[in-house]
This record gives structure tokens, C-alpha cells and sequence, in this order.
């Protein structure tokens, strides 16, 4: 924001030019936060732009030991270059100079993103390849071109100002706002400058109190640092998605989360229904098929392995939402596996790869600790249906065993508990490995709701639980049990992360790493983990996560205290009525799949 003028008219006012003409602004601690944030600028390798990735000199063509100098090509029409006094000669006069000045050098031609793009012209549009010129014509993070060039050639590109920050020997043959302080040289100065002064002086001014930075999530003003952790953080997301993602057979309600988090370099995905234009799709841009987890994907992986295709499997994070995924709630935490699905225990995981592979680092670690801590505080688990009425349990003195009920035909029964498959099976066994303990049961919030399989009659559950508990939260009744058994259930990680004894019939991503007792082990699971190092690959290292307030990436902390203050809003009617819909919709679903599935019982 400038009230005098704008920065990149070299012959007018401006505030930036004020900032950094007065030297009382630049005193000891102003130079030495500059050092800081100029330190952090390098280590995070940001530019204004960042949408390309970092590349070595081996990828970037450029290898031996041959001197090279950038010249940086603008986009056509653009203000900075009338703005610096400049014209489309200045950019021929550049371009000379380069090898007139540098006989011995390997010219590299820089094109502007936009350009790239292909939404603008460029004004060394005609330059061609050639024994001593190389066109980089392509996105890549400007901070590989500056470790490997010596001098940087521009006219009024702001790249000229961040590779005077990288040390570099930078030549203007316009006047940018960053020419004529005594660090470039200006082969055709226009203007005077109101004083001499030091990179860093120029980049306090203009970075640390010129620019103003917004959180991209609240919007509320930041500092520099914490806008370049951010940004960094989410340039790192949109970078993993290199590779071309072609989405099969995903429901047209599932589509925008997944298309937020695969957009990446190549774009957002294309949907295809048809596998065969799946993988013509995947083929012709070298991308990856991503299909969600619980369809059958047997014809499809065999597919993708025979084309030299890579598969991935997406399937709900384990803190998914606010609201039952069955009534049709968006989820806000996804998970892409390449390997198989954290739920099947028939094949390894990207998840169990982890676990039993990765040496997790230890801020990794210390940050998975302080997770935990904030989602227990806030009292969050996957879905976070609150409960309508408090538990109170009168156990007699016995110890009070918590089984939660879960969906039959979930894929996480039929592929993760070899032994037991239905809720019935699992009470009968606590109660036979029980014998005199008080056996509390919860049926799953989707089968309480009526959408999905896996109904308890009570009367048959009570032949071996002392209580069955409906409209109330795990929660509460994982803070009033002494221990809980479970097949597969994601209840049994909650409850290890609220410290209590969990003992797995299943076989569930949580157990075989030494923090449940497990009666159906799984042999290749060989390494002991903590719960936090279990809780960093499982809610830091292998999700991704979506804000639902503003459609960004964002890392698991923000998504627990977005879950966490939307728990203490009622909704509204809209929402109430969308609610209704989503629920009166999953119901007809349901029904429908049951009496399909009674016709052909039937026949």
C-alpha cells in the first residue's frame, strides 16, 4: 500500500523510496532482523512466484564447469518496464550486452511464468537454443538458476532484486526500484536516488515494511516470517502433486476435496468413469490413477500394473469431518496411498511402511505430542456427532470394558479381521475372555443413524453386554472405561490417545507397533513405536487435510481448531436443512441397497 506513488514508476514518489532514503529506519535491530528474514527467504527458496520446483543443474541440462549468466525475459506490456524508463530495446540492448560481455559464458534465457503459462508474450520470445545459449522454457524454482550463474542480466524483473539478495553480480538495463542504490549496475540510469544503500537496507524497506502479509487461511495480517513458513508449506503440498493425477470412478459428491488436494503442477485431475480412457488419460500425460479405496479395484490394479501405471487408493482420514460421512458430509482429511490402504491388513501400506521403516524425526515427534495434547483438549474424533446425554455407568466395582459396535460391511472388517466379522461375534468373545468385567456396548453412529449395516438387537447384544449406550459421544464413554476392545475400530485409536488400555480382535493400522494387546497379530508389523511416533506418521505424515473455510491445504492443527469451534456454534436453518437433505438422501441409499440385496437373496 503506498500513499505517495507506486514503487515501480522509477520517476515519481513513492513510499518505498522514502523508506529506505531515511536512515533512521534501518538502525541495528532493523539490519539485523533484515539478516533474518533474508536467511529465511534462501532457506525456504521462495520467489513471487513458486509454483516450480526445484531442480538440479543435471535436470536443468546445465552441467561442466562453464561460466553462465541469466538473462531474464519480462512479460510484453508489462507497467514495470515503462515504469523503469525502459522500452522492448532495452530488452535487444540486454540481450547484446550479455555476449558481447561474457565471450566465454553460456547465456541462459530465462522466460517470465507468465509466459510459461501461456496467458502472456514475452519480448525474447525468438531467442532459439544454440551452441552457447540455453532457453529455459519451463517452471522451476528461480533459486536453482541462481546457484548455478554467476551474473544476472534484467531489465526490471523483481528476480534481479532476489539475486542481488543470493550475492549475485546483477546488471539493470532499465531502472527498477531496486537499481540505483549502489549494489546493481545500471547501464542506462535515469534517475538519481535520494541516497546510497546495502541490499539488506532495500530489502528491509520494501519486505519488512513496504509489503504487508495476510494469513491465507484467516486473512488477518501476519508477519514476514510467519507468511514465508506458510507459503513454503503450502508450495511444498502443491509440488507433491507432480505428477498427473486421473481420478476413476470417484461420486460427483467427493470430487471438490479431491480435486483440492491433487492440484499441483500438472493441474487439477480429470474424472474418467471408463477405465480404459482412465489409463489413455494417465498414459498421455504420465500421470497416476487414483480410485477410492473401498470399490473393488482388482481388474483396476491389475490394469495399472501392466501399463506401468501408478495406483493410488484414496479413503477418509482419520479426522474426517463434522458430520457422518454416510450422510454425504464433505470430508476435510483425505488419504492417497500408492501401496495399499492403511485398513487391509492382506497387504502393506504406505501407512505401515512407515511405521516400520521411517526414522521419524524428532521435532516431527515433539510436534505429533503437542497434536495430540490439542485434539484430546478439544475433545475431537473422526466424524464429532455430538452426544444429546451425558453416561453415567454403576459398575458394581468390576472393570468397565467399552466395545464399540462398527459397520459390517465395512471394508475395514472384511479385509482387517480375519477371525471376527460382526458385532455380536466381538461381544460374545469379550465376554467369554471377561467373564465378571461390566461390558459396555456402543453401536456405530451410522448404524444408530439407519444407513449402514451392522444392527445389534438389544435384547441379543444384552446376552452379553451389561449396557448398550446409544446418542452419546465415544468420547465420554472412552473417558469412563477402564479398557476397550475392538476389531478394527478407529475408537481404539482415540482411546490410545487418551491413554487408555486398547486390545485389538482385529487387525487395525494401530496395533503391531507394541502399544495394544493383540490377539490377532500381524507378523510382518516388527517395530516398537510410541504413541507419538505412531500419532506423527498416522495424523502428520500420511493424511492430507482440506480447510473448510477456505478451501486450502492445511496441516492437521488448523483443521482440529476449525472442528473444534464449529462444535460450539448451532447451526444454522440453512445448515439444519442441508443436514436433513444429506441424511433423508443416505436413508433412500441405504434402503435401496437392502432391498436390492433381498431381491437377490430372494431369486
Amino acid at each position: 500500500m503506498d500513499r505517495a506513488g507506486i514503487y515501480y514508476w522509477a520517476d515519481a514518489p513513492s513510499d518505498l523510496v522514502a523508506f529506505v532514503a531515511d536512515p533512521s529506519r534501518f538502525d541495528a535491530p532493523a539490519a539485523a532482523g533484515a539478516d533474518e528474514a533474508i536467511a529465511a527467504l534462501r532457506r525456504h527458496r521462495l520467489s513471487k512466484y513458486n509454483a516450480g520446483p526445484d531442480l538440479s543443474p543435471t535436470q536443468l541440462g546445465l552441467t561442466g564447469d562453464t561460466p553462465r549468466v541469466l538473462v531474464l525475459d519480462q512479460v510484453f506490456g508489462d507497467q514495470s518496464i515503462p515504469g523503469a524508463l525502459a522500452d522492448e530495446r532495452s530488452f535487444s540492448a540486454m540481450l547484446a550486452a550479455a555476449f558481447e560481455e561474457n565471450s566465454g559464458a553460456e547465456i541462459i534465457v530465462k522466460q517470465h511464468p507468465d509466459v510459461l503459462s501461456g496467458r502472456r508474450q514475452g519480448y525474447l520470445a525468438d531467442v532459439r537454443p544454440g551452441d552457447r545459449v540455453k532457453v529455459i522454457a519451463e517452471s522451476v524454482n528461480p533459486w536453482s538458476l541462481l546457484d548455478v550463474v554467476d551474473i544476472v542480466y534484467t531489465v526490471s524483473s523483481g528476480l534481479g532484486l532476489e539475486a542481488a539478495l543470493a550475492g549475485k553480480r546483477v546488471v539493470c538495463f532499465g531502472s527498477p526500484f531496486y537499481s540505483g542504490w549502489g549494489f546493481t549496475e545500471d547501464r542506462s540510469p535515469k534517475i538519481t536516488r535520494p541516497s546510497q544503500g546495502s541490499v539488506q537496507a532495500l530489502f528491509a524497506a520494501y519486505y519488512l515494511r513496504y509489503a504487508r502479509y495476510f494469513d491465507a487461511y484467516a486473512r488477518n495480517e501476519i508477519t514476514f516470517a510467519e507468511a514465508a513458513e506458510q507459503l513454503a508449506w503450502m508450495r511444498d503440498r502443491f509440488l507433491e502433486q507432480a505428477r498427473p493425477p486421473v481420478c476413476y470412478r470417484i461420486a460427483g459428491w467427493k470430487r471438490r476435496p479431491i480435486d483440492r488436494m491433487l492440484d499441483g503442477p500438472g493441474g487439477p485431475p480429470v474424472h474418467h468413469r471408463n477405465m480404459a480412457a482412465a489409463l489413455d488419460a494417465a498414459k498421455k500425460r504420465s500421470g497416476r490413477i487414483v480410485a477410492w479405496a473401498s470399490r473393488d479395484n482388482t481388474k483396476l490394479k491389475s490394469a495399472c500394473a501392466e501399463a506401468g501405471i501408478r495406483l493410488e487408493q484414496v479413503e477418509d482420514g482419520f479426522v474426517r469431518s463434522s458430520g457422518l460421512g454416510a450422510t454425504f458430509v464433505l470430508p476435510s482429511s483425505l488419504v492417497f496411498d500408492g501401496s495399499g490402504i492403511f485398513y487391509d491388513s492382506t497387504q502393506i501400506s504406505d501407512l505401515e511402511r512407515l511405521l516400520n521403516e521411517a526414522d521419524i524425526a524428532s521435532d516431527i515427534v515433539d510436534r505429533a505430542r503437542r497434536l495430540r495434547q490439542l485434539i484430546v483438549s478439544a475433545g475431537t474424533t473422526k466424524y464429532n456427532v455430538a452426544g444429546r446425554r451425558e453416561v453415567h455407568v454403576e459398575t458394581g466395582g468390576r472393570p468397565l470394558i467399552l466395545v464399540p459396535g462398527q459397520v459390517e460391511d465395512d471394508a475395514s472388517i472384511r479385509l482387517g479381521s480375519p477371525r471376527l466379522k460382526t458385532n455380536i461375534a466381538l461381544l460374545e468373545a469379550v465376554r467369554r475372555r471377561h467373564g465378571d468385567a461390566f461390558v459396555l456396548y456402543k453401536p456405530h453412529p451410522d448404524v444408530e443413524a439407519g444407513i449402514r449395516r451392522g444392527r445389534v438387537e438389544e435384547k441379543r447384544a444384552l446376552a452379553f453386554a451389561d449396557r448398550v449406550v446409544t446418542e452419546t459421544s465415544i468420547l465420554d464413554l472412552i473417558g469412563v472405561c477402564d479398557r476397550m476392545e475392538t476389531m478394527t475400530s478407529l475408537a481404539g485409536f482415540e482411546a490410545l490417545l487418551r491413554g487408555k488400555p486398547v486390545t485389538t480382535h482385529g487387525q487395525p493400522f494401530f496395533a503391531g507397533w507394541g502399544l495394544t494387546e493383540d490377539l490377532c497379530p500381524v507378523e510382518r508389523r516388527s517395530r516398537l513405536r510410541t504413541l507419538d511416533e505412531l500419532v506423527a506418521a498416522a495424523l502428520i505424515l500420511y493424511p492430507s487435510y482440506l480447510d473448510p473455510v477456505s478451501g486450502l491445504r492445511c496441516p492437521p492443527e488448523l483443521l482440529i481448531k476449525r472442528l473444534a469451534s464449529a462444535a460450539g456454534q448451532a447451526p444454522s436453518p440453512v445448515q439444519r436443512l442441508v443436514r436433513l437433505a444429506q441424511f433423508s438422501a443416505a436413508r433412500a441409499l441405504y434402503m435401496g441397497q437392502t432391498l436390492r440385496l433381498m431381491a437377490r437373496r430372494g431369486n
